[in-house]
């Protein structure tokens, strides 16, 4: 993996650290002070500059109170997935009804499909 493909994900692992740390409306020094690094360190890991320890990861992970594949950009929050579910629903429920008995039977066979090859 090139150096260039690295600080990419550092920076968007930073800005995902951040964007979290700010929902939870936490500033930069008491998220430090929880995580037992300075603020400093933690501007640096938010703006991409730095890695961090796998100790210090899994710190940031229960403090910001989110799952380490969310964090990683591998998984959408429940928020995300929840907005994607009713954007979804709501396409739905403009349609006819034999239309949404389509669909309602399509997803029945597709759920099936999936759990028969789990």
């Amino acid at each position: 993996m090139s150096n260039r493909a690295i600080s990419t994900e550092l920076i968007e692992l930073g800005e995902r650290i951040r964007k979290r740390r700010q929902k939870m409306k936490l500033s930069q020094e008491s998220f430090a002070e929880k995580a037992g690094i300075s603020v400093n360190t933690v501007s640096r890991i938010e703006g991409g500059q730095t890695a961090m320890s796998v100790e210090i990861f899994r710190k940031m992970i229960e403090i910001l109170e989110t799952d380490a594949n969310i964090l990683m950009g591998k998984e959408r929050d429940d928020a995300e997935k929840r907005k994607q579910f009713e954007e979804v629903f709501y396409r739905i429920q403009k349609m006819e009804w034999k239309e949404q008995k389509i669909i309602m039977q399509t997803i029945d066979s597709l759920i099936d499909s999936f759990n028969e090859y789990r």
